[in-house]
């Protein structure tokens, strides 16, 4: 028989959710990157030769956003695998980029908006489909 442990008890923790830890623990309290504002868009891409043991400061999170990016993968991929915010994320992924051991890749800019008649021809033909 289990019993609870005396004190008050919280009805939005369970003992399967593991140890607890807040978004600005992770970062140090920052919230913006070291690095400009990553796109959420953006591949991220491990170098081939990267070696996380050599560098014994990184965080777990750290770790695991390298291991995923071994292959191209994008910034909103990895705060989903990862379970945390974007945020969170961009912050340490200009860590990472900081200590050279990923690389971020920006979609191109956007060009110029297509020309309204452009536009309104293909309005014309899909509704003559």
């Amino acid at each position: 028989m289990r019993t609870e442990p005396p004190g008050p008890q919280h009805e939005w923790l369970d003992g399967e959710a593991g140890p607890v830890m807040r978004a600005y623990a992770l970062t140090g309290g920052r919230v913006r990157s070291a690095v400009d504002h990553f796109n959420l868009v953006a591949f991220v891409l491990a170098g081939a030769d990267v070696d996380v043991a050599s560098h014994p400061r990184l965080l777990p999170e750290h770790r695991r956003l390298v291991g995923l990016a071994c292959r191209p993968v994008s910034v909103a991929e990895l705060a989903a695998e990862l379970d945390l915010a974007v945020g969170v994320v961009r912050v340490l992924l200009g860590d990472l980029l900081a200590e050279g051991l990923v690389a971020v890749h920006e979609p191109p800019a956007a060009g110029t908006l297509p020309d309204d008649d452009i536009l309104k021809a293909v309005v014309s033909g899909l509704r003559a489909l």
